[in-house]
C-alpha cells in the first residue's frame, strides 16, 4: 500500500465511526449496538491540559559482552578482533502525553525528549548499541552524550485515534524495539480503534527508523550481514511500511491476532498469533500461545536467503508454540520453535527490532535460522508469593539444531550446526517508599554455537526509577 491507499483506507474506517459508534443512528435495534459497540471515549474527554500527562524514565545501562575468543568461531580467527564490548550509559527519556479537546473530533500531542551520558566506554570496547560511535575526530570513540527529541499529532473520533509524526509502536508487523538505553522511534502515520467490544484494529504507514543509539532520522539500517543489496546499498533500512491487522478477544482467557505488512523493495509478511490463559483456581493456571509469520521477499531485495547472489529468494515460514503451568509464584514453561522454506524465519530490522514475537527469540539469539528446529525450557518463580514482593528470578535454556549446511559450509566449520543459550535474570521493584517503582534488573546470557555463529557471555544490569512529574505537583 502506498500513502494514497492507506489514506483512503484511515479516512474510510473514520467515516464508518459515527454510523456505527452510536446507539441512537439504529433506534430498532439499540440494545445489540450497545452490546456490541464501546462507548464513545471522545465523548469523555477530559482537555487538552486536563488530561496531559509528564513523565521520565531514569535508565541506568551497563553492557557486557565477552565474546570468548576460539578457534571455532570469527574472533578466534582474527588476530587483532574485539574481544568483548563494555558501555555503561544513563538515560533521562522523557515523554509527555496531552489530553484531548472535547467536541466531536479532539486533538492532542505527544511528544518526547531524550538525553543520553556516556558513564563509560572506550575505542576498543564500544560498540553495544547503547552510544553512537563518532565518526568525526577522533574516529571510533563512543560520543560523551546524544540526544533525541520527536513528537505526534493526534485526533479523535469516538474510540478512534489517528497519530502522525514521530512515535513508539508495538505490533507484530511492525515494532520499535526497547532493548538499550534509547527506545526506537519510527515516523508516519499510526490509527488504532477499538470501536468495536474486545476488537482493536491498526492500521500504519512509516517511513523512518530512528535505530536506539542514534539521534538522526532513518537511521536504522538493515546492517544484517545479508542486507547487501537493494535499499541498503543507500544507506536506508527503511523505505515505507505499511501494515494492518488487529487483535480480538474472544473470551477474558482466549484472543487471536491478524497482521500483515508490505515493506517497499524488502518483503511482505502474514502473522497470526493465539494466545489461551486457564485459571484453574486461585493458585494454578495453565496457558498456551502460538505465534506464526510467513515472509516473502519483494522488489530489489530477493536474494535473502543462503549466500549472496546464489538467485534464492526468501520465503520462510516460523512457529512457534509455548505451552505453561503456574503453581504459587512457580511457573514452568516449554517451547519449539521450526522454521521451513527458504531463508530464516521472520527475519526483521527494517521493521524494527521488535518485530518478531516468538517464543525462542531471547536475550541474544532467535533461534530463527534456515530450516531450524528448537526448544526451550524455562522456570519463573515470583517472591512475593513467599513474602518478598517486587522479586522475581528467571531461567532457561534453549537448543537449535538442523540449521542448514550454507551456514556451516559458509564458515568451513563442517559437522553439525547448532546453537544453544542459557539466561538468568533477577529483577527487583521498590513497592513502597520515595523509591516506589524503583527497579533493578540483572540480565546474564551464555550462548554458544557449533558451525556458524561466535560464542559469547553477557552480563546487563539495568536501574529504572519512572517519575510522574506532574503526579508528584499535584500531590
Amino acid at each position: 500500500m502506498g500513502n494514497n491507499k492507506l489514506s483512503l483506507l484511515a479516512l474510510n474506517i473514520l467515516a464508518f465511526i459515527p454510523i456505527c459508534g452510536h446507539a441512537e443512528d439504529t433506534p430498532t435495534n439499540t440494545q445489540t449496538t450497545q452490546s456490541i459497540f464501546n462507548e464513545s471515549a471522545q465523548a469523555k474527554a477530559d482537555g487538552f491540559l486536563e488530561g496531559s500527562d509528564l513523565k521520565m524514565l531514569l535508565r541506568n545501562y551497563y553492557f557486557n559482552r565477552d565474546f570468548r575468543n576460539s578457534s571455532h568461531n570469527d574472533y578466534g580467527a582474527k588476530r587483532n578482533a574485539q574481544s568483548y564490548r563494555r558501555e555503561w550509559a544513563q538515560g533521562f527519556l522523557t515523554t509527555y502525553k496531552s489530553g484531548f479537546t472535547q467536541g466531536l473530533v479532539g486533538f492532542g500531542v505527544d511528544a518526547y525528549g531524550y538525553y543520553g551520558v556516556k558513564l563509560d566506554s572506550g575505542k576498543g570496547r564500544n560498540g553495544t548499541g547503547l552510544l553512537p560511535i563518532n565518526s568525526h575526530k577522533p574516529r571510533g570513540k563512543a560520543d560523551d552524550n546524544y540526544a533525541r527529541y520527536g513528537g505526534a499529532l493526534k485526533a479523535r473520533l469516538s474510540n478512534t485515534v489517528l497519530k502522525y509524526g514521530r512515535q513508539r509502536v508495538d505490533t507484530p508487523v511492525f515494532s520499535t524495539d526497547d532493548a538499550r538505553l534509547f527506545p526506537e522511534t519510527a515516523e508516519g502515520f499510526l490509527l488504532t480503534s477499538e470501536e468495536i467490544k474486545n476488537l482493536t484494529l491498526n492500521v500504519g504507514h512509516f517511513t523512518t527508523l530512528e535505530a536506539m543509539n542514534q539521534s538522526y532520522k532513518d537511521s536504522r539500517s538493515n546492517d544484517w550481514e545479508l542486507y547487501k543489496i537493494g535499499s541498503h546499498k543507500h544507506g536506508r533500512g527503511l523505505k515505507s511500511a505499511d501494515f494492518i491487522g488487529g487483535t480480538y478477544q474472544f473470551t477474558p482467557n482466549l484472543s487471536a491476532s491478524v497482521y500483515y505488512s508490505d515493506l517497499a523493495d524488502i518483503w511482505k509478511k502474514k502473522y497470526l498469533g493465539l494466545n489461551y490463559d486457564l485459571p484453574i483456581n486461585n493458585d494454578q493456571a495453565v496457558g498456551a500461545a502460538f505465534n506464526y509469520y510467513n515472509t516473502k521477499s519483494h522488489g530489489p531485495v530477493k536474494q535473502l536467503s543462503k549466500a549472496e547472489n546464489d538467485g534464492d529468494r526468501l520465503n520462510s515460514k516460523v512457529w512457534s508454540l509455548q505451552l505453561y503451568y503456574a503453581l504459587a509464584g512457580h511457573k514452568f514453561s516449554v517451547a519449539h520453535q521450526r522454521v521451513t522454506g527458504d531463508g530464516p524465519g521472520d527475519p526483521y530490522g527494517a521493521d524494527g527490532g521488535g518485530a518478531i514475537y516468538l517464543a525462542n527469540s531471547v536475550q541474544y539469539s532467535d533461534f530463527n535460522s534456515e530450516n531450524e528446529r528448537s526448544w526451550q525450557v524455562r522456570y519463573d518463580l515470583d517472591m512475593g508469593k513467599y513474602g518478598v514482593p517486587g522479586l522475581s528470578f528467571m531461567t532457561r535454556y534453549l537448543r537449535g539444531d538442523n540449521i542448514s549446511s550454507y551456514l556451516r559450509d559458509g564458515k568451513k566449520a563442517g559437522g553439525k550446526v547448532t546453537e544453544r543459550e542459557h539466561d538468568m535474570e533477577a529483577k527487583y521493584v521498590v513497592q513502597t517508599g520515595p523509591a516506589k517503582n524503583l527497579s533493578f534488573r540483572v540480565r546474564y546470557a551464555i550462548y554458544r554455537s557449533q558451525g556458524f555463529a561466535n560464542d559469547i557471555n553477557e552480563l546487563r544490569i539495568i536501574t529504572e526509577y519512572p517519575w510522574d512529574i506532574l503526579g508528584t505537583f499535584k500531590k
